[in-house]
């Protein structure tokens, strides 16, 4: 099936009926191939590892007594899966738990790795915690060298990687923010907005030339996670640096956010919640 048949297929752009009565169906899945094969990564032989991290808010569900509960879900979709999930289906999903009931957490989380697992093609952790001790550790912005101060010209409406430049004969290590990150859904043209943080080891890229690169994402039309994967591949192109990691975390839409990190390394990964989220 054609992307654009496989989407016209979604949830995405369509009015829904809500059930609050536990529905594994509503998942949608979505090739990760396609959006990769077109900025020319071989699917074969992915050039990254990493994760889409989701954290869900407004997330309810009812015990054994029916007394209801609230909490924070984190859930880890591996990078090589064959499938990321549609968001709209997975807050659909969610949303089938609120009235539903379960003896204990454990029951929610096992029948949910499963029915996600399932759904992208490869395991998924799920995590369940309170609400009011989620998220302690939450940040300003990224750390690293914010670059959203920089005067730059910004007339390109789409994706510019020629704008992206690098000193090969300067090899250096840093951590570059920026908050300017937005690009808009593939389907319905809404707005995402999110920070990125590229932290990497290599020839030192010029900051204002990355700059008119993010910003040049502003108008372009894609999921999350293809932006960040995008963005990650062009700069490897263009510096092949020995150590490279890419991470996007955008603004929460339905209760969700979604976070990608991509990496050309083992790394733990930090979930920390930035001031807009």
């Amino acid at each position: 099936m054609q992307d654009q048949e496989l989407l016209a297929a979604s949830p995405l752009g369509k009015t829904n009926v809500y059930t609050d009565q536990y529905d594994a169906s509503l998942l949608f899945a979505i090739c990760r191939d396609g959006n990769r094969v077109n900025i020319g990564i071989d699917v074969k032989s992915l050039p990254f590892k990493g994760v889409d991290i989701w954290n869900g808010f407004d997330f309810t569900w009812l015990d054994a007594h029916g007394e209801p509960h609230f909490g924070v879900l984190k859930i880890l979709v591996p990078c090589d899966s064959p499938n990321l999930i549609e968001s709209k289906s997975l807050k659909l999903y969610l949303f089938s738990f609120a009235n539903t009931k379960f003896e204990n957490i454990s029951k929610i989380i096992n029948l949910m790795q499963q029915d996600l697992s399932q759904a992208a093609g490869k395991p998924v952790t799920v995590s369940l915690e309170d609400q009011l001790t989620s998220f302690a550790n939450t940040s300003a912005s990224m750390h690293g060298i914010l670059i959203d101060t920089l005067e730059i010209l910004c007339p390109d409406k789409d994706i510019n990687s020629k704008l992206l430049s690098a000193d090969q004969t300067n090899i250096v290590t840093e951590q570059l923010c920026s908050d300017f990150l937005k690009s808009n859904c593939l389907v319905t043209g809404k707005p995402d907005w999110g920070s990125v943080r590229i932290s990497y080891t290599g020839p030192k890229i010029d900051q204002a030339r990355l700059l008119q690169y993010i910003v040049s994402y502003r108008n372009h039309q894609g999921f999350h996670e293809q932006c960040i994967e995008h963005i990650y591949f062009d700069i490897l192109k263009l510096c092949n640096p020995s150590k490279l990691i890419v991470q996007g975390r955008y603004t929460r839409r339905g209760g969700l956010d979604i976070n990608p990190i991509r990496a050309n390394l083992e790394l733990k990964y930090e979930n920390i919640r930035l001031f807009r989220q």
